[in-house]
């Protein structure tokens, strides 16, 4: 028989400040490429987080993953960690890396990737802004 894939989606949101910068540059050209996202007094944002986690529906349980399973991964290895913290200096995962939308979405997919059944796919999307969001990977 035929085995359906289904995407299964778990919404979580998390606060977080940070600051764009690259040390190798000037302030000037901080300033220049970053603009408001390089304040020195960092800023914060209200992320929105998708989970998607795609598999084949278990004959068994009728699920592709427990929900509450998924929800208390993304609360110990996202909210825990990010939510009301300065990216930039109280997280290990951004002390040397730029915590653009881009690169929170990255290290957030290698954090839940590793604790997942390999049979499963996954897929982030990350709202910086209402209007701005990024996904990984495409």
């Amino acid at each position: 028989m035929d085995k359906k894939r289904v995407a299964v989606f778990r919404k979580e949101h998390f606060n977080a400040a940070h600051r764009l910068h690259n040390p190798e540059w000037s302030e000037e050209e901080n300033q220049r490429v970053f603009g408001k996202c390089n304040n020195p007094n960092y800023h914060g944002h209200n992320y929105e987080l998708v989970v998607q986690v795609i598999g084949e529906v278990n004959p068994v349980t009728g699920y592709v993953m427990d929900m509450k399973v998924l929800s208390d991964l993304v609360k110990e290895q996202v909210t825990d960690r990010f939510d009301h913290k300065n990216l930039n200096l109280d997280t290990e995962e951004f002390k040397h890396l730029n915590p653009s939308a881009e690169n929170i979405a990255i290290v957030i997919y290698d954090s839940l990737r590793s604790q997942l059944d390999s049979s499963l796919d996954l897929k982030i999307r990350l709202y910086e802004t209402e209007r701005n969001f990024v996904e990984y990977p495409v």
